[in-house]
Parts: structure tokens; sequence; C-alpha cells
């Protein structure tokens, strides 16, 4: 049931999306979106307890946020965590690096593009995802917190969409810190003075995020909830079901 979209990655997402289609297609598309997550599941259920790093693709080493992202990831590493980005450049690359940097683990969560992002060398382990709501699926679900830094479109989908789960009680208690106050305090101002002010959202739902500056603070807010909450307790890989632990440079 192959079509035209396979020849180039990513596009097989503009398809899907475009309405109903064929009820093959639908059917192909579903077997895809099933075998995507399995794929999914396999390469990532055992590389230890993560935290979720989400940050722009598009700032550079010379930006100033990129130092600051490669010291959330060597903070969360020290801390005992496994770093898992999105897999790409800039800030995700950067959070990965610091991680690599302290001898800690790094995953990244890829997503195929029509313009190809290239996994970072920084990485463990890495799985590049055809669609979005696969690869955001996992970015969530092995993870024991998020953390926002500087970024655009695709960060704030990312904050809003855990924000969300949170509010909701899909997922508990899980903290969320947005690093880089000057970034982030305009934000947190619309937020807490427009949309709670009017109703939109409740002024409590607010005392889940935090901002800051500090590596270390994120780092150990992330390791109490994850201790005191979770007791960071993680399953253990099955040789007979050629199940793996995280190795490193290891593709998925």
């Amino acid at each position: 049931m192959a079509n035209a979209s396979d020849a180039t990655p990513g596009t097989e997402e503009i398809a899907f999306l475009e309405g109903p289609r064929s009820r093959s297609f639908e059917l192909w598309s579903a077997v895809r979106i099933f075998l995507e997550l399995i794929r999914g599941f396999r390469a990532l259920h055992f590389v230890g307890p993560c935290v979720t790093v989400f940050g722009s693709a598009r700032f550079r080493e010379e930006h100033p946020a990129y130092e600051l992202a490669r010291s959330v990831g060597r903070a969360l590493a020290r801390a005992g965590f496994t770093v898992m980005t999105g897999g790409g450049p800039g800030l995700m690359e950067a959070a990965n690096r610091g991680a690599k940097e302290v001898g800690g683990s790094s995953v990244g969560c890829n997503i195929a593009l029509p313009r190809e992002q290239l996994p970072n060398r920084y990485l463990d382990r890495t799985v590049t995802f055809r669609y979005f709501l696969v690869r955001k699926l996992m970015l969530v679900k092995y993870s024991y917190a998020f953390i926002a830094l500087p970024g655009g479109f695709g960060t704030l989908d990312e904050l809003f969409e855990v924000a969300t789960l949170v509010q909701n009680g899909k997922v508990r208690d899980y903290p969320i810190v947005l690093m880089g106050q000057d970034y982030w305090a305009p934000l947190i101002a619309q937020l807490r003075d427009k949309m709670a002010a009017e109703g939109a959202i409740d002024a409590r739902e607010l005392a889940f995020l935090t901002l800051t500056d500090s590596p270390e603070e994120a780092a150990a807010l992330v390791r109490d909830a994850g201790l005191q909450r979770f007791g960071l307790s993680y399953p253990r890989p099955q040789r007979a079901l050629g199940e793996r632990g995280l190795t490193p440079g290891d593709p998925a």
C-alpha cells in the first residue's frame, strides 16, 4: 500500500491531515501509526528516568541560551536523569551535549521533515518518527519533568500540551520549569494578568510552572519531585524479549 508520499521523508503526515481519504489509505495510516508507537515503546522503555528538555532548533552555539541549555543538561545528568530532547540542533543539541559532557545519558526523539532535520551528535539513542503525534507522545510518556528553554512555535506547542495534560490531571504532579526569566516573564504575565484575570484559566493552575535562570535549581526541583512523588522506579529489560537498555551511540 505504498503511496507517493513515501518518497519524501516527513510528507506522510501532510497527506494524512488533508481530510478524509480512501478507506485503504486510512487503514494503512492507522497501521503505520501503530507500528511507529511500538517502535517508540521498544526503543525508549529502558532508557532510564528521563527529563524532557524543549527548546529552539534555531539558536546556535553563539546564542546565550545555548550555554544555558548545556548547563541544564549537565545539571540533570548529575542528578541522575537521562536527558531527552527532540533530537535536533540548537538548544536540543546543547542539552544533549551538556549531559554527555558529564558522563550522563542522552536520548533524542527526532522528526522526519521535508527539510531533513538530522539528529545531533550527542545522542546515545535516537528514534526518528514520521508523525508528530507519536513523537510528542514519546517526549511526554517517559519523563518525570519538563524543562522549556527559549523557543518558538514548536516549543510553545510542546509546553502548552504538557501544561494542558497537567491541568486536566492526565499527568500528575510533574514539574514544568521555564528556563530564562527574561524570555518567559512576558508569557507568565499574559497568563496571570490577562488569561487568569478573565477566568480563562485558574490562577492556581500557574503553580505548576516554575520560572528560573538556575540550572541547579531546576535539577533540584526535578530530583525532589522524582524521588518524593515517583520513587524513580524504572523497569529492567528482558533479554528473552529482545529488549535492550541504553547503549551509547545506539540508533533505533
